[in-house]
């Protein structure tokens, strides 16, 4: 037992998504409340909807799991990383090459340390990311390790390289400038914190966990026009509960 789904339980969350997904009036999208519920669920697990970074916990086990739900083309907030000294890191990383570097390691050891904590706080061994994708009318699941109390260290911040973005324009307003990290292996930009904002940290790298075969996941497609569940249709079975 892990954080890995068992064939099994991988069946029962695609049987419970094609259900809930037939229902009015979900159509296009899989909120990330009915996701954890759906993990929690055919893990015999619990929701502890809080702040923590882990959604999903098995107390059995001693596993967690974060869970996101998405969009394929909405951009994924990892957490409001929010400093207690943010305003001083900003403001020293403006002119200083080495002070941006320690502002980007700061964010990634924040949240680090939350991941830690829920570690902690719920005497687990190991966490692993939930994701749930949904491109149009294909669903895409897929599990994956983030610490574990061997290695309790989800992102090195030695591996990025942070940079401030050029402010925006857009027609109505202008747009505040971001702090990017860089994937120093790939090239790739990873981050985008927004500290002169609300705090959000964007993890456009996550694209690259995206998998490229199943990889223990699963793809399904969006049920049918002819398999959806009329307000009509549901009504009834819902009053004969009452």
């Amino acid at each position: 037992m892990g954080i890995f789904s068992t064939p099994v339980e991988r069946a029962r969350m695609r049987d419970l998504l094609s259900a809930c997904l037939k229902l009015p009036p979900a159509r296009k999208t899989v909120p990330g409340a009915l996701m954890e519920a759906i993990v929690a669920h055919v893990h015999d697990a619990r929701v502890l909807d809080t702040y923590d970074f882990v959604d999903v916990v098995d107390e059995r086990t001693k596993c967690g799991w974060q869970v996101k739900s998405t969009k394929s083309t909405t951009p994924v907030t990892w957490k409001r990383a929010k400093l207690p000294n943010a305003e001083n890191l900003i403001h020293e990383s403006r002119d200083s090459e080495s002070a941006r570097q320690e502002l980007g390691r700061e964010i990634l050891q924040f949240c680090n340390e939350h991941a830690q904590r829920s570690m902690e706080q719920y005497g687990l061994v190991e966490i692993g990311y939930s994701r749930l994708i949904v491109d149009n009318d294909t669903l895409v699941y897929f599990e994956r390790p983030l610490c574990s109390q061997a290695r309790p260290q989800v992102f090195d911040p030695m591996d990025f390289f942070w940079t401030w973005s050029e402010p925006k324009k857009t027609v109505t307003k202008e747009q505040l400038p971001a702090l990017h990290g860089v994937h120093r292996h790939t090239k790739k930009r990873w981050w985008a914190w927004h500290g002169l904002g609300e705090n959000q940290l964007h993890f456009t790298g996550e694209r690259e966990w995206w998998p490229s075969a199943e990889n223990g996941g699963f793809r399904m497609e969006m049920p049918k026009n002819d398999e959806l569940i009329s307000f009509r249709d549901l009504l009834p079975l819902l009053d004969s509960q009452l």
